[in-house]
């Protein structure tokens, strides 16, 4: 058997060629090219060259291979007269056969007889018994080797070797350039659409609320208040739980008001001690104590012409709390161990979790500070008030979270259940950390309530529990704790207990819900924490049950 020749032409001057034959080849290139930049379709292109080709006896069959990301394997792009299990099964590894060999070497290889040459696997199939001869030309760029330009050729081809080698040698240079030019193009896209997106994100995150994940009732009443007074200059007293989300208002605040160009400056008055908190807030003068070995601005300084924010506000001290009214009132102050009155223009957001009316009932905190602050109240949520919201959130921080530790996991039905029936008493900070654990614990793939027993921070077994059984348990064990004169009554009980079908638990739940809505005059939350259920769990079972109130 003949082996595979790398094939270089013997006279590439083409001393031989005729004047007709270079016409007819500039002619042929000149379609092909006009063919190319005519349309956006690459592929269609491309085969439609190779079309141009066989009509001129170039060739019986051609077929055009790129290499893939990694650079190992040729992969089938463009070919005519192949079908689709012919095209299936068109796939190289470099340095397979004379394809993979003429990828390899970075050089034509021509194989004269394709039936007695070992290099010609066939994998395609041979189109007939007219194709004798194979000829797989590399298409070669800056990099390197991008592809090969494959042809079978005719038995009755009057075209030499030389002059198809070179025919494709120019025709796989055309299809490689306007490959690079439509992969230059993808990727230009592509930078141009992740640039769009960034962009309108970051042009959304610093306006309105989309950096505020929320679509209950009751934050779309806060969204509502906030577009309301954060134009003005008016003091803002954030008010809600630990991990509700105070300090997002606040950005949320500055970014609509008029000193969204101004600067934010953020504090949490808890964090610091009382000696330091003045200085922090007002700034010191060289020397004003053992550490001052430099003058230093404080917050309100540095908040000038924009908004200040003071989280925990109700930790401050009552000496403190005398000269942050005075501020607040005049708009000037006097840094530590200083004398110049400095004068600023700041607005004030404050946030706390404390009880200010009963703090200023005990003389804990100043009642005429406290009306200073509270000029627009703004009060958060806790999660729990939130249920449409939950889902939400759990969706945003599992995308987070699996993003930033590049894993690829999703909630079953069952375990998003749990989640969504947990009261969160952290709120949203407690909801993104264990969001964060369970990425960080749970393998890759879909989640199951078995996963969360190691994670989560309450008895998901226990709480998940049928309504059915947690009555039936609830009964049970009151029935335990009766005086011992009237347990003795209760051996029928315990029987029909056991003997509760289910209609009969569900008649029961029904009626009990029916009953709670009655109570409460149809407000569902309020219902369902008479009967220790979710406000999600009661909406369920009102439909369930058909319930109509």
């Amino acid at each position: 058997m003949q082996n595979p020749k790398i094939y270089i032409p013997d006279n590439p001057e083409c001393k031989t060629c005729t004047l007709t034959f270079a016409y007819e080849e500039i002619s042929i290139l000149y379609d092909i090219a006009v063919m190319l930049s005519s349309t956006t379709n690459v592929r269609e292109s491309i085969e439609k060259g190779m079309l141009i080709l066989k009509r001129h006896s170039y060739l019986e069959r051609c077929t055009l291979f790129i290499l893939n990301d990694e650079g190992d394997i040729l992969e089938l792009y463009a070919s005519i007269n192949l079908s689709a299990q012919q095209k299936h099964m068109a796939v190289y590894k470099i340095g397979e056969g004379a394809t993979g060999l003429a990828a390899k070497s970075a050089e034509p290889v021509v194989i004269e007889n394709i039936h007695n040459n070992i290099n010609y696997l066939n994998k395609i199939g041979t189109l007939n018994t007219k194709s004798i001869s194979y000829v797989a030309v590399p298409i070669i760029q800056d990099d390197g080797v991008i592809g090969v330009l494959s042809a079978n050729i005719d038995e009755s081809s009057v075209i030499d070797f030389d002059n198809i080698v070179h025919m494709l040698t120019i025709v796989g240079s055309l299809f490689g350039g306007t490959l690079a030019i439509q992969k230059k193009f993808a990727k230009e896209k592509e930078n141009l659409t992740e640039l769009k997106t960034y962009y309108k994100d970051q042009a959304q995150s610093e306006y309105k609320f989309e950096n505020i994940i929320g679509k209950s009732s009751k934050m779309q009443l806060v969204f509502s208040m906030l577009e309301t007074v954060s134009p003005s200059d008016a003091t803002i007293l954030v008010r809600g739980e630990t991990g509700t989300g105070k300090e997002l208002i606040a950005t949320a605040v500055h970014n609509l008001s008029n000193r969204k160009n101004g600067p934010l400056i953020k504090l949490n008055c808890a964090a610091i001690s009382e000696t330091l908190l003045e200085s922090e807030l007002f700034g010191h003068e060289k020397g004003a104590f053992t550490d001052a070995k430099e003058t230093r601005k404080g917050r309100f300084e540095l908040a000038d012409g924009g908004t200040l924010f003071l989280d925990e506000i109700g930790d401050i001290t009552p000496s403190l709390q005398v000269k942050l009214l005075r501020i607040l009132q005049e708009q000037e102050f006097e840094r530590v161990g200083g004398t110049k009155t400095i004068k600023t223009n700041v607005r004030l957001v404050a946030a706390t979790n404390r009880n200010l009316e009963e703090m200023v009932k005990k003389g804990e905190f100043r009642e005429d500070l406290f009306y200073r602050l509270n000029v627009i109240p703004l009060n958060l949520p806790p999660l729990r008030e939130r249920y449409e919201d939950v889902k939400l959130l759990i969706e945003y921080y599992l995308n987070k979270f699996i993003k930033e530790h590049k894993k690829n996991m999703s909630f079953s039905k069952q375990a998003l259940e749990i989640l969504l029936d947990y009261p969160w008493p952290g709120n949203i900070r407690e909801l993104q950390n264990t969001m964060e654990r369970i990425v960080l614990i749970c393998p890759n793939g879909i989640i199951e309530p078995a996963m969360l027993n190691h994670v989560l921070p309450f008895n998901y077994q226990k709480m998940h529990m049928p309504v059915e059984e947690k009555q039936v348990e609830h009964r049970i064990q009151n029935e335990t704790h009766l005086p011992k004169q009237e347990h003795s009554h209760l051996s029928d009980t315990n029987e029909g207990v056991k003997k509760l079908t289910k209609d009969s638990l569900q008649e029961m739940e029904k009626e009990s819900i029916l009953q709670a809505l009655l109570d409460c005059r149809g407000i569902k939350t309020k219902a369902a924490t008479q009967l220790g259920m979710t406000a999600r769990q009661i909406s369920y079972k009102i439909k369930k049950y058909d319930i109509e109130f």
